[in-house]
């Protein structure tokens, strides 16, 4: 019987968030939300900030926020390679927040186009931890 599980490593700048045994990941491409399982055909794309979700062999989840990067799926390994990425529950919502406002505040102002473009993809980040926070509170009331 073929195997059900793929190896699965993610990966940013500064550390490995996971490596290991997954079912599925679920995650967010240039063009819409991709959903990979074992054997899937090969494939290279950018990914939008958001989230990644990774269905371990008995179906936890684990909810990862990455600010953008590149997903390689290859016949036994499938990579996410992020600028940068955290999983939801090591998430610092106060300072996320802080960021939101701060990005907000920039925003709303009339910002020089590159001081807009910083503050608009500052948001993007803060906007994808937190959703990933979001939903890590409902797998937990669950």
């Amino acid at each position: 019987m073929a195997s059900t599980t793929f190896r699965c490593d993610i990966v940013s700048a500064e550390e490995e968030i996971f490596r290991g045994d997954a079912e599925m990941l679920v995650a967010t491409g240039e063009l819409g939300e991709l959903g990979i399982v074992a054997r899937h055909a090969p494939l290279i794309t950018r990914l939008k900030p958001g989230k990644v979700v990774v269905t371990l062999p008995g179906g936890e989840q684990i909810d990862i926020a990455v600010s953008g990067g590149i997903l390689e799926v290859q016949p036994q390994v499938v990579t996410v390679l992020a600028d940068t990425a955290i999983r939801a529950d090591e998430i610092d919502e106060a300072a996320v927040r802080a960021a939101k406002e701060e990005a907000e505040r920039i925003l709303a102002g009339r910002p020089e186009p590159m001081e807009a473009a910083e503050a608009q993809a500052r948001m993007a980040e803060v906007m994808a931890q937190l959703q990933a926070l979001e939903r890590l509170r409902r797998n937990i009331k669950h």
